[in-house]
């Protein structure tokens, strides 16, 4: 057993890996809660054509947290380019679809990994099998398909899962019982986190819990998802979800994006949040704005040393009081 604060991190997507390469140097025992609603891609096509739940964000996640040769990670996570049905596959995928078969569980087999992988922490699907992601827009259509929902380039009025038919991990529960400190986000707020709260027992355990719970805003709009939505537009959100407010603090980025940069994104009709502390703070929030802001490949990321260190004195802080 370990006397280290435990911290339950939520999300999917590039969001969540960024954070937890730079978390994992910290002496705190992590939880990594990944959804299980993509159906694009690789994933979306092991989960088709398996039935398995898809493996495309918890192999992201395996690899973040895991302590092998750099090597290692990069054949985990390489992806075939070829002519033929593997095309598009990347290795690891392929593995936890084989080691699902052999142990019969999607959560066994996740398991497996993390110890061949020498991985840092826990790493919980939402639930051991796959999430029908769907979404009621503001015109009243519905879009069924995680990967629909952003190309369907309508404003979202709400995202929901056949709540009936989906049960929780008892390990993801207890984790967010037993947690110090939750923390929600990077990453795309209808199709990374909500999905994971959608889970019957999830969003409950993260209500009531007493831990703090500190939401990451995303630095970026993502069209198709957030246009023009404002840091307090995305809490709104997790909010009207929830029903009730479940947030305590936020950390948004202070920098300003350079032109340039704005220039690329604005073709894909996004641009940066803006982070509207007065509307925060009358929410009830704790607003902490900091320089988060990091490039890779002139892709707009979060700095992860920057916000692992945050994360680890908000929770220190929040242990003391």
């Amino acid at each position: 057993m370990t006397d280290q604060p435990k911290v339950v991190v939520i999300g999917g997507g590039t969001g969540l890996p960024v954070l937890l390469r730079g978390l994992k140097r910290h002496p705190i025992d992590i939880s990594a809660i990944v959804t299980v609603a993509d159906d694009g891609g690789s994933s979306g096509r092991l989960r088709d054509s398996l039935d398995i739940p898809p493996p495309g964000d918890v192999r992201n996640v395996l690899a973040a947290l895991s302590e092998v040769e750099p090597l290692i990670e990069q054949m985990f996570q390489h992806r075939f380019e070829t002519e033929n049905e593997l095309s598009g596959h990347a290795l690891g995928n392929l593995i936890i679809a084989a080691m699902t078969s052999i142990t019969g569980d999607f959560v066994h087999a996740i398991q497996e990994m993390s110890r061949v992988l020498n991985v840092n922490g826990k790493v919980l699907p939402s639930a051991n099998q796959s999430v029908v992601l769907k979404a009621e827009m503001e015109d009243g259509s519905i879009v069924t398909g995680e990967s629909s929902i952003p190309e369907a380039g309508k404003r979202i009025k709400r995202v929901f899962i056949d709540a009936d038919t989906v049960k929780p991990l008892r390990e993801t529960v207890r984790a967010i019982d037993e947690a110090d400190l939750i923390v929600m986000g990077p990453g795309s707020l209808y199709t990374s986190i909500l999905p994971n709260l959608l889970v019957p027992g999830i969003g409950e355990a993260i209500c009531r819990s007493e831990a703090k719970k500190l939401y990451i805003c995303n630095i970026m709009t993502q069209a198709g998802e957030t246009l023009d939505y404002s840091a307090s537009d995305h809490v709104k959100a997790i909010f009207d979800h929830m029903e009730v407010p479940c947030i305590d603090c936020v950390l948004v980025n202070k920098k300003q994006v350079p032109e340039e940069v704005k220039a690329l994104y604005r073709e894909e009709q996004a641009k940066p949040v803006h982070y509207d502390v007065e509307k925060l703070s009358s929410m009830g929030l704790e607003v902490v704005a900091e320089d988060i802001l990091s490039y890779e490949n002139q892709l707009v990321r979060h700095n992860t040393e920057k916000v692992a260190d945050m994360i680890f004195s908000y929770l220190k802080e929040s242990l003391e009081k």
